[in-house]
Formats: C-alpha cells, sequence, structure tokens
C-alpha cells in the first residue's frame, strides 16, 4: 500500500475521477520525462492498478477481480481516516468480530492502538496486524484458505463466528445501493458479514463513496441493521434515513439519519 510514490498516487486519483490518461499530458502536467510516466504507469500496471492502452493508461479493465494488494491501495487515505474513525467508537476492553475487506484491514491496524481488546477474525491480514498489539486478544476462526482474498472460508468459518457474543461487529461492503443497502459479489463474502451481524451487540459500516457506483448481486442487510456508518461522504443523490452517519474526510463533521 505504501510503495506507491506520490506521482503515482495522483495518476490512480486521476483514473478514478476521469478515466483514461495520456502519457503526453501527465508528463506535461507533472513536468517530467514521458519515459518517467512510462515506468510510473508500468509500475502500476503490473499491480493490477490500471491497464496500459495506446498513448496513455486507463483504470483496471474488470476492477472487481483487483488482487489484495490492488483493492487496499485503492482510496487509501479515505479508508485510513474511516478507519480511525471506527476505531474512535470502539472502547479499550471491547470484543470485535472483524471480517473480509480492505476498510476493515484498516480498521483493525487502527485498533492496535486500543488496550485489550479482543478480536475475532477469518481475515489473515487482520490477524498479521494484531501481531502488533501483544495487549490484545486474538481468534483466527478456522477454515479454508482463500489465498487471493487472504482470507479463511467455509461452514467452519461462519460456526467459529457464532460461538462469539461481541460488543461490535465491523463490516465493509462490496457495493452500496440506496434501495437495497450493503451488497457484496460473493455469497460466502455476504454470509460472513450475516454471521457477525447476528452476534455483535452493535454494528458498524465502513465503506467510501465509491461503493455506491458499483454494483453486486449479493444481498447482505439493509442499512437499518447497522448502528453506524462511517463514510468520506455521501453522494447529493442519496437521500438518507438510514442510522447515524461520520463523515470521515477531515473535516470533522456528522450527521444523523
Amino acid at each position: 500500500m505504501s510503495d506507491l510514490n506520490d506521482r503515482q498516487r495522483q495518476i490512480m486519483e486521476q483514473l478514478r475521477a476521469s478515466g483514461q490518461q495520456s502519457i503526453n499530458e501527465l508528463a506535461a502536467e507533472f513536468g517530467v520525462a514521458t519515459q518517467t510516466i512510462r515506468r510510473d504507469i508500468n509500475d502500476l500496471c503490473d499491480q493490477g492498478l490500471a491497464r496500459r492502452v495506446h498513448g496513455g493508461v486507463a483504470p483496471p479493465s474488470n476492477p472487481l477481480n483487483l488482487n489484495f494488494h490492488a483493492r487496499a491501495t485503492l482510496n487509501e487515505d479515505r479508508k485510513r481516516a474511516i478507519a480511525n474513525a471506527a476505531a474512535a467508537l470502539i472502547p479499550e476492553g471491547s470484543t470485535v468480530l472483524l471480517g473480509i475487506g480492505t476498510t476493515v484491514q484498516y480498521v483493525a491496524e487502527a485498533l492496535t492502538q486500543t488496550p485489550d481488546i479482543t478480536i475475532v477474525t477469518n481475515n489473515l491480514e487482520v490477524a498479521r496486524l494484531m501481531c502488533n498489539a501483544p495487549s490484545c486478544d486474538v481468534h483466527v476462526v478456522a477454515g479454508q484458505l482463500r489465498p487471493e482474498d487472504r482470507d479463511l472460508v467455509g461452514a467452519q468459518a461462519l460456526e467459529g463466528y457464532r460461538k462469539f457474543v461481541a460488543d461490535f461487529g465491523v463490516i465493509g461492503a462490496g457495493a452500496l445501493d440506496p434501495e437495497y443497502g450493503i451488497l457484496d459479489f460473493k455469497h460466502f463474502d455476504a454470509e460472513v458479514s450475516n454471521a457477525i451481524r447476528a452476534s455483535a451487540r452493535r454494528m458498524l459500516l465502513v465503506a467510501d463513496h465509491t461503493k455506491w457506483s458499483r454494483s453486486a448481486a449479493h444481498r447482505v442487510a439493509g442499512f437499518d441493521t447497522m448502528d453506524h456508518f462511517i463514510t468520506d461522504r455521501l453522494p447529493e443523490d442519496v437521500d438518507w434515513s438510514g442510522p447515524p452517519v461520520t463523515l470521515a474526510s477531515g473535516t470533522g463533521h456528522s450527521r444523523t439519519g
């Protein structure tokens, strides 16, 4: 996540905002040689963050198939802000269920600073991060390894969550829909979120605004099943009537549904 230079991060932002970019125009914008931009683009493409086109660079052709590293890098600053705001809602001594997703991973990273946390997860990246929090108690549920997503799946994983009664559950989303609520791309990922929801006293939804522009087939739950939604911003065309919202965009603003 941290191995992109500032210019590459800006190129990524422009790809997300405006789509395909010209090598010549990028070179003029950043005041560097076209060869430098080509090296930046080659690195982005090698990581699955972009794709080469004639004379330029474009967003990935199928962002749903990005590997874990690529997904974690997308919108990294926003995800970190969201994660820090979510972690601030969780007091020390809490038991927290954490599921799949890169934003949830950043929540785990933020929670390493909270004493006496108990974490239950199927997310191996979360477990790795919690190795830096020796005062925390970490339970990794059993299951079959899903290497591309760095997590454990199957009936054992779901049963592992159901053995706990937690203070908080934290879930992300593959997509957000004004009518259908929280969606995910894979059936099992939706099942994990619902297993967490069934075993947690309070539910936190963490997702950045780009999830509103995506479409996914598997429904998790309506927004009314969440106790708090932490995001960077709400789309202007969404008439929000769900749970309280914290906007973690650095403005410090919050909004109640």
